[in-house]
């Protein structure tokens, strides 16, 4: 009887071990999270490149080391699906092509963990790490000044805080998963490809948006903080000052309409008739400006003090810009937790600045968004108002709706992306701003706020 031979099966390469191991992760993440089927299988599996002992991604390829997948995957199968989704979710939410203008490892840092917090309310087996006290601190202080954590909120919290380097260093140990060396966008040699990719992990996010929103019956499963992240990452740049301009009224203003004037008429007068034109230019022109308005400020506990600052310096100077304040008008300035605090009426420009010279905020208690809305009610009814185009509620948008929709235009002006369980009247006009977008709005009014209007310094009672 011939001897049995046994036949050695080739051994596998860390190469080949560490993609199959990305394979096993896309699976099991793929029927846990179905509405990321498409984003989970965007990225091309590249061995090597730059990657130092981890993941990385450029927005085209994710390089791993096989070595540290395998080592992970020992461990628990769990950490690999992590990384997996954690490097996902930074092409998703669009932390690639953010990164520029920013400090590098401070945004590095909140874009980490703006994703972990994430991954750590999906309720899923496969995802699951236990309770980390550590990082549940870290989320806990954050949202005490933000309703969702994003990296663009966590950023803005990490400059305020200004954190010694070894508090700093130990949050970058808490959470860190991946490297970030290929965002830097000055390795990028293809500026086009780079925004390219930008634009495709949008159009990817948009759709898991909306299949997020048809699919999210499972509350429990903790979809929720993803579709209020992909919502932030989605939306395109504001214009505040334009939004701001859509409740100017239409009124003729002494000035030469350029537009309806026509140039060849009157130079040909000119040359016939030596200095007589054919037409004269017209003496005045419709523009739009802001007359009869109300802004409202909640100064409920939950709203930021900072950016309700920023909220009114900014609206302050568009309104204080060339063609959108007239000479006389009639803007209503409320202030209102769960009731009226103040209602201080603008007639005119000096009136506006005497109002911003002196501003203080006041109030503290629970938001109720009703009292606006009976006090213009009856503001209306005593003939306030000659004209009302609409009125303007800057709030974190959390708190009580009134049913039924006012007889003008109104707009909540969110500070920052609210959380899911805000559930707006749908005649409301909704527009959720950034500190960033506030602040680019005044530089590009190309006005300056008065020197003795110090906004970090105004008081509040």
């Amino acid at each position: 009887m011939g001897r049995v031979q046994k036949l050695e099966q080739p051994r596998k390469s860390l190469t080949e071990i560490g993609e199959e191991i990305l394979l096993v992760s896309r699976n099991e993440l793929y029927m846990n999270l179905p509405y990321l089927d498409v984003a989970l299988c965007a990225l091309w599996f590249r061995p090597g490149g730059e990657v130092t002992l981890s993941l990385a991604t450029d927005g085209e390829n994710l390089y791993y080391d096989g070595a540290w997948l395998a080592d992970r995957y020992l461990r628990s199968h769990v950490l690999t699906n992590r990384a997996y989704l954690h490097v996902i979710f930074h092409c998703m939410l669009r932390h690639l092509a953010k990164k520029k203008g920013k400090v590098p490892e401070l945004w590095d840092l909140a874009c980490d963990a703006a994703v972990e917090s994430i991954l750590d309310e999906l309720d899923y087996p496969c995802l699951n790490e236990g309770f980390i006290p550590a990082k549940q601190k870290f989320y806990g202080e954050c949202r005490r000044e933000m309703p969702v954590l994003t990296a663009e909120g966590i950023y803005r919290y990490l400059l305020r805080q200004n954190l010694p380097e070894y508090e700093f260093a130990q949050l970058q140990r808490r959470f860190l998963v991946d490297d970030h060396a290929l965002w830097d966008p000055q390795q990028q040699e293809d500026q086009e490809q780079s925004k390219r990719q930008d634009e495709k992990w949008q159009d990817l996010s948009g759709r898991t948006q909306t299949g997020l929103e048809t699919m999210l019956s499972d509350h429990g499963s903790g979809g929720e903080a993803v579709l209020e992240q992909v919502r932030v990452a989605v939306r395109e740049d504001v214009d505040y000052r334009a939004f701001l301009r859509r409740f100017a009224a239409p009124r003729e203003v002494a000035a030469v309409d350029g537009d309806a004037f026509d140039y060849i008429f009157y130079t040909y007068g000119l040359q016939l008739y030596g200095n007589m034109p054919l037409v004269e230019p017209p003496e005045t022109r419709e523009e739009h400006r802001i007359e009869d308005f109300v802004i409202a400020v909640d100064t409920s506990m939950s709203t930021s003090g900072e950016l309700v600052r920023q909220f009114l310096a900014c609206t302050y100077a568009v309104l204080r810009s060339a063609g959108t304040f007239t000479r006389k008008v009639n803007i209503h300035i409320i202030q209102c937790d769960d009731q009226i605090r103040s209602d201080t009426t603008i007639r005119d420009l000096e009136e506006l600045r005497e109002y911003m010279e002196h501003f203080t905020l006041n109030g503290g208690s629970a938001t109720d968004f009703r009292p606006v809305f009976d006090h213009v009610a009856k503001l209306l009814e005593a003939k306030a108002f000659a004209n009302l185009r609409g009125l303007l509620y800057f709030t974190d948008g959390m708190g009580i709706y009134p049913e039924k929709r006012p007889p003008y235009e109104t707009a909540f002006i969110l500070l920052g992306e609210p959380p899911l369980s805000v559930r707006m009247p749908p005649w409301a006009i909704r527009l959720a701003l950034e500190l960033p977008d506030l602040e680019r709005a005044v530089r590009e009014t190309n006005l300056d706020l008065p020197d003795e209007i110090d906004l970090d310094e105004l008081p509040r009672t």
